[in-house]
């Protein structure tokens, strides 16, 4: 699974937890209904932090509640076997240093 693939299934997710259609959430967290249905579809390569923020804004939850899926964890396991070591830390490391 590619990681504009988990962000849409992780979407889904949330909308069914809050009872919420796609265009909903849009409506909801002012995202264009078109952007948030390219995500959806796949149609973005790389998903909008800014969006997935405003999505969890709406929801009241934090970026880190709407990475700690199932969806994730194997993104996240391939990352650590690539560059043998904690993708968190990783991605600390690229932050700090760009």
């Amino acid at each position: 699974m590619f990681f504009k693939e988990a962000i849409s299934h992780r979407i889904y997710e949330l909308c069914d937890k809050y009872h919420y259609t796609p265009n909903r959430l849009a409506e909801l967290s002012a995202i264009p209904p078109t952007t948030l249905q390219d995500m959806l579809a796949l149609r973005v390569n790389n998903p909008s932090s800014y969006v997935i923020y405003q999505i969890c804004k709406t929801l009241n939850i934090t970026l880190k509640d709407f990475f700690d899926s199932e969806v994730f964890f194997y993104i996240f396991y391939i990352i650590n076997k690539i560059f043998n070591r904690n993708c968190f830390s990783y991605t600390f490391f690229i932050f700090i240093h760009s």
